[in-house]
């Protein structure tokens, strides 16, 4: 079966407050089984708008990482995000 990805292109506007939001989604992170594979680091943007904060978290499947990205542990996260940011979240399945 393949995994499955969340892939998000953030731009962050309040580090603060991100930082919240950050340490409340570990809770479904940890819960789904999701594990951070990239998480902002340096990057290079060759083609195209990009973002300069990027993350993939991997999990055992498709099915769990949409479980992760639609849980109600991760909308109270989100909820703290507010205000901190703009993202853009795909769910995705590997090859």
């Amino acid at each position: 079966m393949p995994k499955g990805y969340v892939i998000a292109h953030a731009e962050v506007t309040n580090p603060e407050k991100w930082a919240e939001y950050v340490a409340a989604s570990k809770v479904a992170l940890d819960k789904y089984g999701g594990k951070p594979i990239v998480r902002g680091g340096r990057c290079e943007i060759t083609e195209g708008k990009g973002c300069p904060r990027n993350v993939i978290l991997e999990f055992a499947s498709y099915d769990d990482a949409r479980a992760y990205a639609f849980s109600p542990e991760y909308a109270k996260a989100k909820a703290l995000r507010q205000g901190a940011g703009v993202i853009d979240i795909v769910v995705v399945e590997g090859v």
